[in-house]
């Protein structure tokens, strides 16, 4: 009889949380407020979902711009609250040991866009993004960084839509001793 309770207990626990979950979807009567800035950003953001590739050319080191691709995987998840960003050198395993391989979360939350950038150097820089006028290009900039910056940082990253199957990324990356670093990410679409 105490499995039966409990067995019940859980099957009502679970509608509750069904239920909040599809209200908290519903369209509430009144709501009409136009999306903020921050959202707007978001939504340009969601439409780089997919799988791109392209070279990257570093001025301050050319030896590194030796024409090997780069992949980068975006995706909205967590019911469209969040987008992953993931990049590696193209047809490499996914490794972590042995390529680098960071991960980017994009979000708003508190009427911004946010990105917080889980870096190879062990730290995790914090932007704020905004929307040029235009519409086609996102900029964030630095808000903090958690963990050591010892070994060098994010400090900035620039997002320009060009059309459907084209973009490119503009990552800043200090260097010891606040020497910047520049990686520019020319991205099509992968088929």
């Amino acid at each position: 009889m105490k499995i039966f309770g409990r067995m019940l207990s859980l099957v009502v626990l679970m509608s509750v949380s069904v239920l909040a979950f599809a209200q908290s979807d519903m369209h509430k009567p009144g709501d009409t407020a136009a999306p903020s800035e921050a959202q707007k950003s978001f939504d340009t953001m969601k439409t780089f979902a997919g799988e791109w590739q392209g070279p990257v050319t570093i001025p301050e080191m050319p030896e590194m711009s030796d024409g090997k691709p780069l992949h980068v995987s975006l995706r909205v998840t967590s019911r469209g609250n969040s987008i992953v960003h993931e990049m590696q050198e193209a047809n490499t395993l996914l490794d972590a040991t042995k390529y680098d391989h960071p991960v980017t979360m994009l979000y708003v939350d508190g009427g911004q866009l946010n990105l917080i950038h889980y870096c190879d150097a062990g730290n995790r820089p914090h932007m704020i993004g905004k929307m040029s006028s235009d519409g086609k290009v996102v900029e964030f900039t630095l808000v903090d960084v958690s963990g050591s910056t010892k070994p060098g940082h994010m400090e900035h990253a620039v997002f320009t839509y060009i059309d459907a199957n084209h973009h490119t990324e503009d990552w800043t990356f200090m260097m010891p001793g606040d020497k910047a670093m520049h990686a520019h990410f020319d991205l099509q679409r992968a088929k």
